[in-house]
């Protein structure tokens, strides 16, 4: 069996598991369930993202399942009426159809499969909600286009607190990725390092690379497309994988010397390891910029408080910047 094959098999069965397994049952649960189903693998969860949703289906008054996809239906029955959405909205006026959307957390587990950076499975497992939400054909005022019948985004149509769950939570697998090769594949698109590429390589070279694994502290927000030719087009983001807010760096603008010293210590060890600061600065953005000139000035004046290998990686950062 080849990887690829391999990952294909266990992104089945973990998709599998999903249906059996209650929302309700928890993450921890959920973890000894996945690493049941790799052997050679130990998952834990990470990080949840939630705060996100997706467009439902369609209900009746009566809160029965008209349609499954709203997006589908709407598109179907504004064509049936040569694209006139005002004759649409006067055939369902007084119907009391209401919208439905999915409201979701995506739930972050990895696994160490080796000592790089980079040596690690990545599950994106989706907890999901359908809730009744706004109005259709609703009040005298006519939607401009499709786009603003099916999702207001807020306006007072929008779902807000009023919303009302039409079923459980349930589990939905999004996807399995071993990161190493999605990050080797996005590294032979372009012949210059992107700066996934150089964020990972950074933390290789620095104290938090020879202290912890990149997983225990960070995921990739990933997104796929075709471009103008079909060719797929990869895209990698580091995420801190934090349930809560940032460490914030308090500190005086053009604080230098043992001041800054105790303050990048105080970050570090707030956010668990060595060179956090250099991280959030370029992701959470709850360092600063200008902290990274500030430690070279320093550095230049024969006040040394990083380690060489640090200091390398803020100067490499300083003659070519990025960021995400």
């Amino acid at each position: 069996m080849n990887q690829q094959t391999k990952w294909d098999e266990l992104s089945r069965r973990i998709a599998e598991l999903c249906v059996r397994v209650p929302a309700s049952a928890g993450p921890e649960v959920l973890a000894r369930a996945l690493s049941a189903l790799a052997s050679e693998l130990v998952f834990r969860e990470v990080l949840v993202r939630g705060g996100w949703y997706r467009l439902g289906g369609v209900v009746e008054a009566d809160g029965v399942q008209l349609a499954d996809d709203l997006e589908q239906w709407a598109g179907a029955e504004l064509a049936a009426r040569g694209d006139d959405i005002s004759a649409l909205c006067e055939d369902y006026a007084g119907r009391g159809l209401r919208a439905t959307r999915l409201s979701g957390r995506t739930h972050y587990f990895v696994a160490a499969s080796g000592p790089q950076a980079t040596d690690f499975v990545q599950i994106e497992i989706e907890e999901l909600q359908e809730v009744v939400c706004h109005a259709l054909f609703a009040g005298d005022t006519v939607p401009t286009g499709i786009e603003e019948l099916v999702d207001p985004r807020g306006g007072e149509g929008g779902c807000g607190a009023a919303a009302r769950p039409l079923a459980a939570p349930f589990l939905a697998l999004r996807r399995l990725t071993p990161i190493d090769a999605f990050v080797a594949r996005m590294r032979a698109q372009k012949p210059e390092p992107q700066p996934i590429h150089r964020f990972i390589a950074a933390w290789g070279k620095s104290s938090a690379g020879a202290v912890t694994q990149f997983s225990n502290h960070w995921v990739l927000a990933l997104r796929e497309h075709l471009d103008r030719y079909r060719q797929p087009v990869l895209h990698a983001k580091p995420v801190a994988a934090l349930n809560g807010d940032p460490p914030q760096f308090a500190a005086a603008f053009g604080m230098q010397g043992l001041a800054l010293r105790d303050a990048l210590a105080r970050y570090d060890k707030a956010a668990g390891y060595p060179m956090a600061w250099f991280f959030h600065m370029l992701t959470t953005r709850s360092a600063p910029h200008a902290l990274a000139a500030a430690v070279i000035d320093d550095l230049q004046a024969d006040f040394h408080y990083l380690p060489d290998r640090d200091a390398a990686v803020v100067k490499d950062w300083l003659y070519q910047p990025y960021g995400f």
